[in-house]
């Protein structure tokens, strides 16, 4: 019989929610609470999230984002700003030890970005693993994925582009001036794609979130039943979110 671990649905958030119930699984997860978990979630109202190690102000317009409603916020995970809208998010939170997971952080990545190109598989997309942490089709990135280790426990999410709204994301990113952004507008256009693009059809979260459930599934020779978070971690979930997500002290901290 297939190990269980937990799978996680749950919905659109706020991004201070998204990251404070990520961190949340990653603690309960620490202290031996919950199984390995796999959560696909989406980001309502749109945000932008940066990496730990970015300066809020260089990389954000933030009157930009308050004039058209979006949060924003700094994720526990390291690499750049993104801008979330139309996609699925994902986060695996499991053991350093597990055997399932490679020690080598490089091969980790690659192993858990095999189960999202399976999961592409199910829906007649065909995606390769681009070291460090992309998922690229036809030379096209479709997915990016960051990660972090604490408390001898892996955390790694990301995204599965639905649709790209460049235009909208440049708005709301700090780029010099407006020779440079359109150049770049033009680079990300020729350089990133989307489900909906490739296959020229609306494809919903739901059906991709299934595709996803059963790319974990094969990658990892396991069975993702359907939980709900624990109490505790609700409580950590508020605790986070209120402390940290959405505290100006954190995401201001460069």
């Amino acid at each position: 019989m297939s190990e269980q671990w937990r799978l996680l649905l749950t919905g659109g958030n706020t991004a201070f929610v998204n990251m404070a119930v990520d961190k949340a699984i990653l603690v309960a997860h620490s202290e031996g609470k919950v199984p390995p978990t796999v959560r696909f979630y989406s980001w309502v109202p749109p945000a932008i999230s940066i990496g730990y190690f970015q300066s809020l102000l260089e990389e954000i317009d933030i009157e930009a984002c308050k004039k058209l409603g979006v949060d924003y916020v700094r994720r526990i995970t390291g690499g750049g700003a993104v801008f979330h809208e139309k996609e699925l998010t994902y986060s695996i939170v499991i053991a350093e030890s597990h055997p399932l997971i490679p020690k080598n952080i490089l091969n980790s990545y690659e192993r858990i970005c095999n189960a999202l190109i399976r999961g592409l598989q199910q829906l007649g997309i065909h995606g390769t693993y681009a070291p460090i942490n992309d998922i690229v089709v036809d030379g096209k990135k479709i997915s990016g994925n960051a990660q972090t280790r604490k408390m001898n426990t892996v955390l790694q999410h990301g995204t599965i582009l639905l649709d790209v709204d460049v235009e909208t994301m440049f708005s709301l990113l700090k780029v010099p001036n407006e020779k440079i952004k359109d150049k770049m507008i033009t680079d990300v256009k020729q350089r990133v794609t989307s489900v909906h693009h490739v296959l020229g059809t609306h494809v919903g979260f739901d059906q991709i979130a299934a595709a996803m459930k059963q790319g974990f599934e094969e990658e990892f020779h396991i069975t993702l039943v359907k939980g709900s978070l624990t109490s505790e971690e609700k409580k950590l979930t508020r605790k986070f979110e209120k402390e940290c997500f959405s505290a100006f002290g954190w995401n201001h901290r460069r």
